[in-house]
């Protein structure tokens, strides 16, 4: 998308008209089962923060760069993992503790750019670079314990968090930028559809292996970085040709070992 001019802020407002219609077709929302029993705390957290943190990762990528932004993002890891110990309360075995340790090692590896030479980070994007590490491992959290709230469905609720992400999201577009959203540009039409997406499927997906993995959240939470972060490189390497130095090799190799761990510790 660096090649294009695009609003950020249109395409995450087309991105979440595509979750709300998903989620209330796919799962049959029935409007008139609103009750008290629902998580409105953690749904209105959530409607903030995922809109919001949309906007921090670009900014962070724009002022920090792609290479800081990914390794502040894989390594909010730690924030969830800490959760999952201190406030899901589960015990982790020596698989685990090793497949953690394999795995943030090879985020340092998978991510090295060998002799590529950056600036000193200005108080800007260290702003945004830390914002994408608490937000993502905030947002982490709140959709474990989503995931696991009983008196209503989690696909019922992730219908209000969509709805909640666009209604604030349309606010403070028409609001503070005094945009008319109906003059949306063609690119971010179709960017905002494609991301609305693969933004469902994405959280859906993380949501059911939350409540599979009900009693092991730190699989899911490790899992799923390690996993973006394998696949994501051995993608860049094969689809779109990005070069890969001896360190990255290594790192892969350690990403697919730390998976391995992980799934070894649950039998």
């Amino acid at each position: 998308m660096k090649k294009y001019p695009i609003n950020i802020f249109e395409i995450i407002i087309v991105n979440y008209v595509i979750t709300s219609l998903l989620a209330f077709f796919i799962f049959r929302v029935d409007l008139a089962q609103i009750s008290a029993a629902m998580p409105l705390g953690i749904i209105t957290a959530l409607g903030i923060l995922l809109p919001t943190i949309f906007v921090v990762q670009f900014y962070s990528i724009k002022y920090a760069g792609l290479i800081k932004t990914d390794i502040a993002q894989r390594l909010s890891l730690l924030i969830p993992i800490l959760a999952a110990i201190f406030i899901f309360n589960e015990t982790l075995n020596t698989l685990r503790y090793l497949a953690l340790g394999v795995g943030l090692i090879s985020v340092y590896f998978i991510l090295n750019k060998g002799n590529t030479t950056q600036n000193t980070a200005s108080n800007t994007s260290t702003f945004y670079l830390l914002g994408t590490f608490l937000g993502f491992g905030v947002i982490d959290i709140c959709f474990k314990k989503l995931a696991l709230y009983s008196a209503i469905s989690y696909t019922q609720s992730l219908f209000y968090v969509f709805a909640t992400a666009l209604i604030l999201s349309l606010f403070a577009y028409t609001i503070g930028k005094r945009k008319n959203i109906f003059k949306i540009n063609k690119r971010n039409l179709a960017c905002g559809i494609f991301i609305g997406g693969l933004n469902f499927v994405n959280i859906i997906f993380y949501m059911k292996a939350h409540q599979h993995f009900s009693s092991n959240p730190t699989i899911v939470f490790a899992g799923m970085n390690f996993g973006v972060i394998f696949l994501g490189t051995l993608l860049g390497y094969t689809l779109f040709k990005e070069k890969l130095n001896r360190k990255n090799i290594i790192g892969l190799l350690l990403a697919a070992l730390a998976i391995t761990l992980l799934v070894i510790s649950l039998n």
